[in-house]
């Protein structure tokens, strides 16, 4: 089998505005190969060179050195680029970068009209995408009116209208929820193999990467690993110093093994069947019990915001996105909001500091001495956007000024705070944020994703505010990152802040919120503990959600063992984290 993809020895740098090379090179003499018709992951933390890799493979930037080939054209020959670019297509992490038709069938038209396709074949192109992804009943709908999950899938048929022999997906699910997640990536898998469509994906999530054939793990510009999921994931401890984690499931498995003086094998993680029936052999030999450290959860009762009969539509009542929302929020409390995408989940949230003014209902603030501001009165939207502060899903949207250091201090000098040392407030900020302080100088613009994120996030900061509503805080960052998101978020509920998180992630859900509310159709489906939402997976799919994925996969695991062992259907409904889980089960035995 031929190679779809060649790189070689390849090194590239980015630019100043003067043209010099940064002294860092975001790719360091990497190499490698993918074959025609495979299906492979590339993963590494943040900053590691994934992005600029698939951008020099899909020629939007040319090498210093090395070669890069892609079906057979060479992107350092002029005269190669354009067959490449004609036969390799590109889907970024924000769909709304990529879509430029005002209607759906507009926008899937818009690659091939620029390639010169004529009619009749531009229509059956059109209208043969569309169908394959499941849009076709909405070709004449707005593009901008679509949920997040469907305009991925527009971008994708995008993509297929150009008949790509190459597809780059450069952290495409990492907006979706698990369902449209799921959606997605079996479309994805069916062009691969229905359509012999070379994949290449850049992702944080390891769940994803093990459904691929091949993964190359990228680390300080260079390939540090490369192998089949079940080679790469059988080296937890490399993986880790990698900067990366393991799927959910395997992770169990890991620390079952260990617990057990076991190291994993390839064949033990090889498919989810072989991990149920390793995770089962490990539990029985285990030895040991992990030692867990267990989250403190809430326990103020202080109402600090109050949802009351919250509507509002977007088309003058047609259709509403929030419709009878009534929800308490307390002081000091993780508060998760869950959903499908388009379910209404930003709608709602965007209400709570005045964003959004609501149609019908009202949403009030509760001082500590009780008394009250409301976003239905105008004079107390100012107040109450000082007490609630919210950070976007797309972090670069809400970053504009100069510097790094202005932007975080924006909110302060345009608040007119009284007698505040701004910039002692604006180091503070950025180190609970995890930002380093030679970043404050910057352009927020020339920083990374995961940089964005946290600079939005110490813009709202600074304010001290006493309830921060973040909208995906954690999207698109490596484990480690998320893992110093959540432990901030952690932190700032422990000075008695009040977070407010959405998020796709069930299992972060799970194991950091001490209530969910789901919203589905615009409508609170359920509100409880992670334990009452996800006591069934019955009961979570009627909320539109999805299990954890830890969940789903150890309450297998517990009704293999309690077909041997009573004992353990005393097992508690919702593990945490892979070793807690391992803890829960070897805690059973030892009763």
């Amino acid at each position: 089998m031929s190679d779809a993809i060649s790189v070689k020895n390849v090194s590239f740098a980015y630019k100043t505005d003067e043209g010099q090379s940064l002294e860092v090179k975001a790719l360091d003499n990497i190499s490698l190969d993918v074959k025609s018709g495979a299906y492979c992951a590339v993963l590494g933390p943040n900053g590691s060179g994934k992005s600029t890799l698939a951008k020099l493979i899909d020629v939007l930037e040319l090498p210093d050195e090395g070669t890069v080939c892609v079906l057979g054209n060479t992107a350092s020959d002029e005269s190669d680029i354009y067959a490449i670019r004609e036969r390799c297509s590109y889907v970024f992490q924000n769909p709304d970068n990529q879509i430029v038709g005002t209607i759906v069938e507009e926008d899937v038209a818009f690659g091939p009209e620029n390639l010169g396709i004529p009619n009749p074949e531009l229509r059956e192109r059109v209208d043969e995408a569309l169908k394959y992804v499941g849009l076709y009943d909405l070709r004449k709908r707005e593009a901008a009116s679509l949920s997040g999950g469907q305009k991925q899938k527009l971008a994708i048929a995008g993509a297929l209208a150009m008949r790509p022999e190459v597809l780059i997906l450069d952290e495409s699910t990492a907006m979706l929820d698990p369902v449209s997640r799921d959606e997605f990536l079996e479309l994805v898998e069916k062009m691969n193999r229905e359509k012999g469509i070379t994949v290449l994906t850049i992702t944080h999530d390891m769940n994803e990467a093990a459904r691929c054939q091949r993964i190359f793990v990228v680390k300080e510009g260079k390939v540090a690993m490369e192998g089949t999921p079940s080679e790469i994931f059988s080296k937890p401890d490399v993986i880790r110093e990698a900067g990366l984690e393991l799927p959910a499931d395997i992770g169990l498995v890991y620390e079952l093994a260990k617990a057990s003086g076991k190291v994993i094998r390839e064949d033990d993680i090889k498919d989810k069947d072989a991990r149920i029936g390793a995770a089962v052999r490990y539990a029985r030999e285990a030895k040991a019990v992990p030692k867990v450290k267990q989250l403190k959860k809430h326990e103020n009762t202080r109402k600090i915001l109050e949802v009351s009969d919250l509507s509002y539509s977007y088309d003058g009542g047609k259709t509403y996105a929030i419709e009878h929302m009534d929800l308490d929020v307390y002081q000091g409390e993780i508060l998760a909001v869950v959903g499908k995408s388009g379910c209404g989940k930003t709608t709602f949230i965007s209400h709570l500091n005045g964003i959004v003014r609501p149609q019908s209902g009202e949403i009030r603030f509760i001082n500590e001495d009780n008394s009250v501001l409301t976003t239905s009165r105008k004079k107390d939207i100012a107040q109450i956007r000082r007490k609630v502060s919210l950070v976007f899903q797309y972090p670069e949207y809400q970053l504009f000024e100069e510097t790094v250091r202005k932007d975080i201090a924006y909110g302060l000098v345009n608040m007119h705070a009284p007698d505040v040392n701004i910039e002692s407030r604006i180091r503070g900020a950025a180190i609970i944020s995890g930002l380093s302080e030679d970043v404050l100088d910057k352009s927020p613009f020339e920083l990374s994703g995961g940089q964005k994120r946290r600079a939005a996030l110490a813009g709202v900061l600074v304010m001290k505010p006493q309830v921060l509503v973040l909208d995906e805080p954690a999207a698109g960052l490596d484990p480690i990152g998320r893992r110093e998101m959540f432990d901030t978020i952690c932190a700032l509920r422990e000075t008695g802040t009040t977070v407010i998180i959405v998020s796709h992630n069930m299992d972060e859900a799970a194991r950091y919120a001490d209530r969910i509310v789901c919203i589905k159709e615009g409508r609170k489906a359920a509100e409880g503990t992670a334990a009452q939402l996800f006591e069934s997976e019955q009961k979570a799919r009627e909320y539109g959600i999805s299990m954890p994925l830890l969940y789903e996969f150890s309450s297998k695991v517990k009704e293999k063992l309690a077909k041997e062992d009573p004992r353990f259907m005393m097992m508690p409904p919702l593990p945490d984290p892979a070793h807690e889980a391992a803890s829960i089960i070897r805690g059973v035995l030892s009763c």
